[in-house]
């Protein structure tokens, strides 16, 4: 082991300790360590400032009890979290996520990914991370609007457009988002339309937001099928998740010409040979609130549910995991190289396990993390903080243009880091690299803060 390789471990091993049992934040400081030997041995300035230490440890941490009142009149407690990790490059900026296994560990590993993903985009953000453990599913509108304004009841005073600007994630919608800024609104007293992002069109949203992350992957793994000299017209595909990031993750690769042939939900998972319904799949899940297998039930003798397995044992060109963090392990990962899989790009945050990339790279499978490949969503954000700011609203096709624009300045960011410190074609090595190198000249150049 080098002494660089030491000090990395050395590093790491404190970062385990300062922060126990939180095992994703474990793996997302792993990930990104696993990339900085190259650049410390170039850079040793770096280290010597302490530019890891500071990284790894969140410049605030807001953890505060979140009461509410049920329809059944019953007093309920959750517990709310905002992490402010990064602000170098810019406002902390990250989404916020409601669901059940919320906890810092959760939100912390958001957010120091957030860091590294905003700084790819090239936009003036930093990084940050929140939510709670409550879960909105099966409550009705009521009780998600009194939970959301007790939320923005304590998180006002720690967010503002030059602050930290949340926007939604897992649990947090535009039913979410609009309860949380008419909160802060009633709060403050102020129509400060740059303080959250995913609003709805009619009062301060922006084009493209929705579609923004799932749009956003496809047009990486576009810029991926590129430089081998290919594109998506053909290309057998299959998403995870059946959410907003892979509803519109499909919708992109279907206009590009491949072909979905399944999706999934927490139940299990649908195949369709003759590609996913997306019409009737949107019905579904906007509409009725239902599961895939509803949609197999609906499709007919084209589709078919299975509730065991993987998906990932499904045939398949390029696989888009876009359902949550750790869905891929190294099973799936072997049952995807046995099949001919060539490029897996993260949809979701972390979906795939630290063995499975290896066994992906080792296999000459292309891998696309995702601080890179799903980075859409937070960069639109960035472009709805910017129509914001300058009271100005954009139309859809000029959105979708500077997205993929963005993505397409991501994708040569990541090549050209990897080229240049000797690992040509590492999407992992590239992206980690570049992200940090960005946040961590912002960092120097800041000084010790």
């Amino acid at each position: 082991m080098s002494k660089v390789d030491e000090k990395v471990q050395a590093l790491y091993d404190e970062v385990v300790t300062r922060n126990p049992g939180e095992s994703e934040f474990h793996q997302a400081v792993r990930e990104v360590f696993d990339s900085l030997g190259p650049v410390l041995a170039k850079h040793p300035h770096y280290a010597d400032a302490g530019i890891i230490e500071r990284l790894c440890e969140p410049e605030r941490q807001i953890i505060f009890r979140v009461p509410w009142v049920d329809d059944a009149g019953r007093v309920r407690i959750n517990r709310g979290f905002r992490v402010e990790f990064n602000s170098a490059l810019g406002p902390y900026k990250g989404g916020l996520r409601f669901h059940p296994s919320v906890y810092l560990g959760v939100v912390k590993f958001l957010g120091f990914e957030q860091i590294f993903k905003n700084a790819l985009t090239g936009l003036p953000i930093g990084g940050g991370k929140g939510g709670s453990d409550f879960d909105p599913k099966g409550r009705s509108d009521g009780e998600v609007m009194r939970f959301s304004q007790s939320f923005m009841t304590e998180l006002y005073r720690h967010i503002g457009e030059y602050t930290d600007v949340p926007a939604g994630d897992i649990g947090v919608g535009g039913r979410e988002i609009g309860y949380l800024f008419g909160q802060y609104k009633r709060i403050t007293n102020r129509y400060e339309s740059g303080v959250l992002t995913g609003k709805g069109l009619s009062w301060g949203g922006s084009q493209v937001r929705t579609e923004a992350t799932g749009y956003g992957v496809v047009f990486f793994v576009r810029e991926m099928l590129r430089a081998r000299g290919e594109d998506l017209d053909g290309k057998r595909v299959v998403v995870s998740g059946s959410g907003n990031v892979a509803l519109y993750a499909i919708e992109k690769i279907h206009q590009l010409g491949g072909r979905v042939v399944a999706c999934s939900d927490s139940g299990g998972y649908v195949v369709d040979d003759e590609g996913i319904d997306l019409d009737l799949l949107k019905e579904i899940k906007d509409v009725h609130r239902g599961r895939v297998a509803d949609y197999a039930q609906k499709r007919g003798t084209t589709a078919h549910f299975i509730s065991s397995g993987s998906i990932w044992d499904v045939p398949t060109d390029i696989a888009i995991p876009c359902a949550t963090q750790n869905e891929l392990n190294s099973d799936d990962a072997a049952s995807l190289i046995r099949q001919g899989c060539t490029i897996v790009a993260e949809g979701a945050n972390m979906p795939t396990t630290p063995d499975a990339i290896n066994a992906l790279a080792s296999s000459g499978v292309l891998f696309a993390p995702g601080k890179a490949a799903n980075a859409g969503g937070v960069a639109t954000s960035a472009l709805e903080m910017q129509q914001n700011a300058s009271r100005d609203s954009w139309s859809f096709d000029y959105t979708e243009t500077r997205l993929a624009d963005i993505m397409r300045g991501i994708h040569e960011n990541c090549l050209r880091t990897a080229a240049e410190y000797g690992l040509p074609g590492d999407y992992v090595l590239g992206a980690n690299i570049a992200g940090f190198t960005h946040v961590a000249d912002a960092m120097l150049a800041l000084g010790v803060i």
